[in-house]
């Protein structure tokens, strides 16, 4: 097996041992970082040195140890056009940003993936838990769960293409992390005992509100009320609530309250009881279908609208201009909107959009 294949190597250890199970079958390797921000992109002085910078460096000690080549893409214009500008954006619509989906389908999947043509490779691979699988029947590239389901990051893979899907591998993504990791410390390589990522990248001591505000400026404070308009007290600036929050509000009520709604008009955080916090059906745009190109009919399937979130029956029926409603079996808690909605049936992704 000749294949070229381009590893996007994030400095962790699933790309990592990635590579080297591609070397082991065969391939002709080599390993790429993605550059997606500066110290000043983020709020960090010039002299220190940001999690990016180490991430670029435990690559290349990995490529090294597996001799490979070794790329560095400087993609930070565009990380900060498609990546953090939309965060901070829907953050300041109302929404809650996924900003790995879209990381995913603007850089990696589009940017990382034209370069690695460019440059003559074949393939590009991930350290993505999940796998892919050809259909012969319908002709498509399907994407699936990872057996993994404790890592399975299938939600946030929803908008590859048909042609990225044909030309990307996931070789650690029938895997178990023990496994990935016993693999690493037999090669010994650097990053076998590096912890996995828990925060936004851009954002590495989780403040997004601090984060935004340095971006946009200090946020206008604004009544928090009832559902029924009844005023509890002032909130700090709508970017710092989620839709289901209940602690850390800052109001006392005779019974537990929960975020419901932001009122963005009036800048007017929205509190209710629990059963509030519920909602029967969305509204979903900006949708990419994997199985099939088109909705055209009502589709019994699960869906999920938050990472990691178990699945919920549904029924998803087309809308005008692409969008697609959203219909739960049962009242589903916490929808966000800019949140991703993803459908499966069992263990292939049908597809996903963007909570409207």
């Amino acid at each position: 097996m000749s294949d070229r294949v381009l590893v996007a190597m994030s400095g962790g250890v699933d790309s990592s041992v990635s590579v080297k199970l591609l070397l082991d079958e065969g391939y002709d390797v080599a390993g790429a970082t993605m550059r997606l921000y500066s110290n000043e992109d983020i709020g960090l002085e010039k002299t220190r040195t940001c999690c990016s910078l180490n991430d670029v460096e435990d690559a290349r000690f990995v490529a090294f140890k597996l001799g490979i080549d070794f790329h560095v893409f400087n993609f930070s214009d565009d990380f900060k056009h498609y990546v953090i500008d939309n965060f901070v954006d829907t953050y300041l619509e109302g929404g809650t940003p996924n900003p790995c989906i879209e990381c995913n389908k603007h850089l990696k999947f589009t940017k990382f993936y034209e370069r690695a043509k460019l440059l003559g490779f074949d393939n590009i691979a991930t350290g993505h838990y999940a796998t892919r699988e050809f259909d012969e029947k319908s002709g498509r590239w399907l994407l699936k769960r990872s057996p993994d389901r404790s890592k399975d990051q299938s939600y946030v893979l929803y908008g590859m293409t048909q042609d990225q899907l044909a030309h990307t591998l996931f070789p650690v993504g029938e895997m178990h992390k023990d496994k990935i990791r016993d693999i690493a410390e037999e090669n010994k390589l650097i990053n076998a005992a590096k912890p996995d990522s828990q925060d936004i990248c851009f954002i590495p001591d989780g403040d997004y509100a601090s984060f935004i505000t340095k971006r946009s400026g200090e946020q206008k404070i604004g009544d928090i009320v009832l559902s029924d308009g009844t005023k509890l007290g002032t909130h700090r600036g709508l970017i710092h609530y989620t839709i289901g929050q209940r602690k850390g509000v800052g109001v006392s009520y005779s019974e537990p309250l929960f975020v419901v709604d932001k009122d963005m008009e009036n800048n007017r955080l929205i509190m209710g009881k629990a059963d509030e916090i519920f909602r029967d059906e969305l509204v979903a745009g900006d949708v990419n279908f994997i199985i099939f190109d088109k909705l055209t009919e009502p589709v019994k399937c699960t869906a999920q609208t938050r990472y990691h979130q178990k699945d919920a029956g549904c029924t998803i029926s087309p809308l005008e201009d692409g969008k697609v409603l959203v219909k739960f079996d049962e009242p589903h808690k916490a929808i966000s909107k800019g949140q991703a909605v993803v459908f499966y049936d069992g263990e292939y992704v049908i597809g996903g959009g963007t909570i409207l």
